[in-house]
């Protein structure tokens, strides 16, 4: 089974929030790559984060986006 783009381009744009603090977010800008706003557009409408141009991650964004990192950490090279 492969990982189709638009989910891998969802785990990498989940992968760039910030998770020290629940003060901080992210913006993707107008004139961003479209696969990147269309990957933002489609984490908002699935309720990981709070606007579809970025923002903060919900509760459920918060939850995914540690367990995108734990997935990510385990996986890539030493």
């Amino acid at each position: 089974m492969q990982l189709p783009q638009h989910v891998a381009d969802e785990l990498g744009l989940l992968l760039t929030f910030p998770t020290d603090s629940r003060l901080q977010g992210l913006k993707v800008h107008h004139d961003a790559d479209p696969a990147m706003l269309a990957a933002c557009q489609r984490l908002f409408d699935k309720g990981i984060i709070d606007k579809p141009d970025g923002g903060y991650l919900t509760d459920l964004g918060l939850d995914l986006s540690h367990h995108a990192h734990l997935i990510f950490n385990a996986l890539k090279e030493q």
